[in-house]
């Protein structure tokens, strides 16, 4: 029984950045901010649903922002992306995917309790309708670009900031 855990501690601690409860599997998680002054942040990752039944995640907790809210953004009429809160959650199909992604569906942290910090860890909770609650730990990546971007950084070209709709700005 003790080599079983010994064993089970060990491979557990070689996949930091998965976690798996229930049949849902998170990969690739990552969070970022805008910089050091930043009063939001968001987190990234693919969640994965690994049984034959569709799940949903429908909300997030972390103790690192007064309010942690699933997000995505949407092109308004004149043609400006906006975050908006998604009150149903996200779905994650049987047997399928759902991507957490910049300038797509992700995790918003509004109103940081301290800076996010290159390599440091926040926790989060993820709650599934189906799959019940994954507890993870998401590493802070300030330098990792958004596929597609070819290395570009945005954020020095001064437009940086998306409008969330309620005095809130994150860097995309």
């Amino acid at each position: 029984m003790f080599k079983t855990t010994l064993i089970a501690a060990a491979v557990a601690a070689t996949l930091p950045l998965a976690a798996l409860a229930e049949g849902i599997m998170i990969e690739g998680a990552y969070a970022r901010s805008s910089g050091p002054q930043a009063a939001s942040g968001a987190a990234f990752m693919v969640l994965v649903n690994q049984t034959g039944t569709d799940d949903r995640l429908v909300s997030v907790a972390s103790p690192a922002a007064e309010r942690i809210e699933l997000h995505t953004h949407i092109e308004d009429a004149d043609g400006v992306m906006r975050m908006r809160e998604v009150e149903a959650g996200f779905a994650v199909p049987a047997g399928g995917s759902h991507a957490l992604e910049r300038g797509a569906d992700h995790v918003m942290f509004l109103g940081l309790t301290a800076p996010f910090e290159d390599g440091a860890m926040v926790p989060l909770s993820l709650t599934f309708e189906r799959a019940g609650t994954i507890e993870i730990e998401v590493p802070v990546d300030l330098t990792r670009m958004p596929r597609g971007h070819g290395g570009m950084d945005h954020g020095a070209m001064g437009h940086n900031a998306m409008d969330h709709g309620d005095g809130h700005a994150m860097g995309n």
